[in-house]
């Protein structure tokens, strides 16, 4: 089987699918990889690399999904709206596309692909299962991006990370909230601590007290209905009006008090939740850095423009997107042993199995057999929660 990979036409997209270091492991099991030319350059990986470790590069793009059996992709369809309409002509009906492709956000993008016979999985879908863990690629990409956030919230900041004793007198350390202890949540409160800052975290998730601890911050107690907010396949789901808005109420404190606060709660396929008010930024002290991980969802912060930078009341609020796209290398190689690893999971003697048993086929697969199948699109989509006929392999 022939794995196309091609360069990535997303805005700002620096990521590549798959990096050279994994090709040996996808030629043991059966297959080829054919890459278009300059899809790993503005990662770090230059054709050489690719071609040094078994991978051959395509004349062009229309060759390579000319020739692919299978496309791997960072960003597809729903993830790429508009640049990825010039794909759309070039898959063809038993092709089948891995990548991200944002189908519960937009659902429609899958219609054209699943009626024109294309196979498609969206890794977003994944499990949040032990066997899935080697998968996950949403994991990887909060983790490069809770790292980022930091980073960028101690460039914009008026002052330092940690404390220092200087003879100067006393620098006292930043202090940092992080909303959210979800991957990207926890990986900022161990950058953050590495800089210096004392850190504290909310999550509406008590179970992760224990995680946030160990890692030296504080987790802060907010006495609100102990409902659970983590929903099916261990995402978070969203939570009613009523618990946000005391739930922002009780919050204020700790926001007024803080130097930098990142957000980063999402909830797959909705918009994201309102947990940081304007009138909240106004009680913060003038130079404070709010950093909203869930800017393209809309927001987790009143002020918050996705892909902007805004000053109000004297705070700075960033609202960046795509984070893992500006550490191209270290996500590209992290979504690259994601993906391989999917791939070795759905083949079986050098063909792709389809096994409807299997969780995570069954999760991620969204078109097969011409028609949408997964059942959270389809209702997306207004559609009967199950196809009128379904294939078992392809």
């Amino acid at each position: 089987m022939i794995i196309g990979v091609p360069k990535e036409t997303f805005p700002g997209e620096r990521r590549v699918a798959l990096v050279p270091a994994v090709l040996p492991t996808l030629s043991k099991a059966g297959f080829q990889v054919l890459v278009e030319p300059g899809a790993g350059s503005a990662a770090g990986f230059p054709d050489s690399a690719y071609e040094e470790k078994g991978g051959e590069i395509a004349p062009s793009r229309a060759d390579l999904f000319g020739s692919a059996g299978l496309i791997l992709q960072v960003r597809a369809l729903g993830a790429n709206p508009v640049a990825g309409k010039a794909d759309a002509a070039l898959v063809r009906a038993g092709q089948a596309v891995i990548a991200l492709c944002d189908p519960l956000s937009v659902p429609e993008a899958v219609r054209e692909p699943a009626e024109n016979g294309v196979t498609v999985f969206s890794l977003e879908l994944l499990p949040r299962i032990t066997r899935a863990q080697s998968m996950d690629v949403l994991s990887s990409m909060a983790t490069v991006a809770g790292y980022k956030a930091v980073l960028l919230a101690a460039a914009e900041l008026p002052r330092m990370f940690p404390l220092l004793m200087t003879a100067a007198g006393t620098v006292f350390p930043a202090r940092v909230f992080v909303v959210g202890a979800g991957v990207a949540g926890l990986m900022a409160i161990a950058t953050a601590r590495r800089l210096g800052a004392v850190v504290e975290a909310y999550d509406v998730r008590a179970a992760v007290k224990e995680q946030v601890e160990s890692l030296g911050a504080k987790f802060v107690e907010l006495p609100l209905p102990a409902e659970s907010g983590e929903g099916e396949g261990g995402y978070a789901k969203a939570l009613d009006e009523e618990f946000y808005r005391r739930q922002r109420e009780t919050m204020s404190r700790v926001v007024a008090g803080s130097d930098v606060v990142i957000t980063t709660a999402q909830v797959p396929g909705k918009k994201a939740p309102l947990l940081i008010t304007g009138e909240m930024v106004a009680g913060m002290g003038p130079g404070s850095v709010i950093v909203d991980l869930a800017a393209e969802q809309g927001g987790n912060c009143e002020l918050t423009r996705a892909g902007e930078t805004v000053v109000v009341h004297g705070v700075t609020v960033l609202g960046p997107a795509n984070l893992p796209a500006t550490v191209p290398y270290h996500a590209s190689q992290m979504y690259a042993k994601n993906a391989a690893a999917f791939l070795l999971h759905l083949v079986k003697d050098g063909n792709l199995l389809l096994d409807p048993e299997d969780e995570i086929t069954r999760e991620t697969l969204v078109a097969h057999g011409g028609d949408v199948v997964h059942p959270r699109v389809r209702a997306a989509l207004g559609l009967p929660a199950e196809p009128a006929s379904r294939e078992g392999s392809s």
